[in-house]
């Protein structure tokens, strides 16, 4: 009978991939053993949540700029192109996670490894 090795969970490509789906899944990432213990999930999940909190950031200045007289009726157009450009960033940080690579974002990537190896 061959020595078979238990299934203990997800790989880590896949809990690196579903960090980013929504915040609560890198959250539960940092809490939960053992994806707490491995340094590219927790890489993951503290990009994932510094990337939640920029899109929010940037969300709510666009929101604050969009009621300035003039200013505020180019903010529209500028408003859909960078949550374009934040969707694009969200898809390809997604797919490299399940493919097990380490991709960082500028800024937040180095405050992700940061946070992760600290």
């Amino acid at each position: 009978m061959p020595d078979e090795t238990p299934q203990t969970g997800l790989s880590d490509n896949a809990a690196s991939g579903l960090a980013y789906i929504t915040i609560i899944p890198a959250i539960i990432f940092l809490v939960v053993p053992p994806y707490n213990q491995k340094p590219i999930v927790r890489f993951h999940s503290w990009q994932s949540i510094f990337l939640f909190i920029a899109w929010f950031v940037i969300h709510i200045g666009f929101m604050i700029v969009g009621r300035i007289p003039i200013i505020g009726w180019f903010t529209g157009l500028l408003s859909l192109l960078v949550s374009l450009g934040l969707f694009i960033l969200w898809i390809i940080v997604l797919i490299k996670a399940f493919n097990g690579e380490r991709f960082k974002i500028p800024v937040i990537g180095d405050l992700a490894a940061k946070q992760a190896n600290g």
